[in-house]
């Protein structure tokens, strides 16, 4: 497995394509189709990512295996701590150790950057991932509830992963 940082135009529509590819199959039966549409258009749309990147200090990763795009991540600091703001992965590469190497990679960051921790949210009703990221160790924080405009919310977890103690 291999992570690519994404610097080009090229990279940035590829994970345009994969988040539309992987939420709607993964999102909409738990947001809807109208939710999942409009946080795909605001924030993983070509133009959001770039914006994020250029502008926001956002850095997104492509996940390859074999020369393949099996998935995608993206993190920004925040004080101390690093936030995965996003990690997804194809439905037919989860469950094959992906996430946690990615966590690993992340961590590595995290650490020459000096951070104590990693954070990120996680849907309520996202059973599997929240599953899987406490196996990894993140501590589950309590929720948080964010309005993201045009009627919606997100109705997350916080969670945390301390790496310097």
């Amino acid at each position: 497995m291999d992570c690519i940082q994404v610097i080009t135009d090229v990279e940035t529509g590829t994970i345009a394509r994969l988040a539309r590819e992987i939420w709607a199959e993964h999102y909409t039966d738990i947001i809807g189709a109208d939710q999942v549409n409009y946080m795909l258009d605001k924030f993983q749309s070509e133009d959001a990512i770039a914006d994020q990147i250029q502008n926001k200090g956002y850095m997104y990763y492509l996940i390859e295996e074999r020369r393949q795009d099996i998935g995608y991540f993206a993190i920004v600091q925040e004080e101390d701590a690093l936030f995965l703001s996003k990690l997804y992965v194809r439905k037919t590469m989860r469950g094959k150790g992906i996430a946690r190497k990615t966590i690993d990679f992340i961590k590595t960051i995290a650490l020459e950057r000096n951070l104590a921790r990693i954070t990120l949210t996680v849907n309520k009703n996202n059973i599997g991932p929240i599953a899987a990221y406490e196996k990894l160790g993140f501590v589950n924080k309590g929720p948080i509830v964010q309005e993201i405009g045009g009627g919606f919310i997100m109705d997350d977890y916080k969670m945390e992963l301390k790496i310097l103690y």
